[in-house]
């Protein structure tokens, strides 16, 4: 299956994140548990513009479709993640930081529009590895591992979602949320 653009510089940016000097990965961190709500809120006031999908679009932001063309992602009877819109810049760069999420999620509304209701965070798990005898944490909570194989068809990363903008019932750091819905 042929590749999509955004996929396919997503790919270089694991395989230039793979052979990145030990000394140039930095990861940026906040948080913790006697400044969670702090760190939340200020991811939601630096994220706040992206509600306006446009404007997430003008500052790098692309829609990420899976190997399928699948854009809106979602896990019958558990719950969907919605569609992620996803800067190539950051993903890669050996670096996290809360006011600046790789990726930011929106739950597809009625006649196409999109509302963001969460951040999602994204590390390469060869460049954490190879620097870290454990895996990354954000606002006190140990990012998620999605193996390779996958269904993007990148290698294993890291990930970390953060529901701000919309109430999940399961966990504001869980990855499905049984209130966001694809469309049939």
């Amino acid at each position: 299956m042929r590749r999509s653009p955004l996929i396919a510089a997503l790919a270089a940016a694991v395989a230039l994140s793979a052979t990145a000097a030990p000394a140039s990965a930095q990861f940026v961190f906040s948080g913790g548990s006697s400044h969670h709500a702090a760190s939340l809120a200020a991811v939601k006031k630096a994220t706040k513009k992206y509600r306006r999908l446009s404007v997430a679009k003008k500052a790098g932001y692309a829609i990420l479709k899976d190997q399928q063309g699948i854009a809106c992602i979602d896990n019958p009877g558990v719950g969907a993640m919605g569609v992620h819109y996803v800067k190539g810049d950051l993903v890669g760069d050996g670096k996290i930081a809360a006011k600046t999420p790789e990726a930011l999620v929106y739950e597809p509304r009625s006649h196409g529009r999109k509302r963001l209701v969460a951040v999602e965070y994204v590390v390469f798990q060869a460049a954490w590895d190879a620097n870290n005898s454990s895996p990354p944490k954000l606002f006190g909570h140990e990012f998620m591992l999605q193996t390779a194989p996958n269904r993007f068809g990148l290698d294993a990363f890291y990930m970390l979602h953060a529901w701000i903008y919309k109430h999940n019932p399961a966990g504001k750091f869980e990855p499905w949320n049984p209130r966001v819905h694809c469309p049939a």
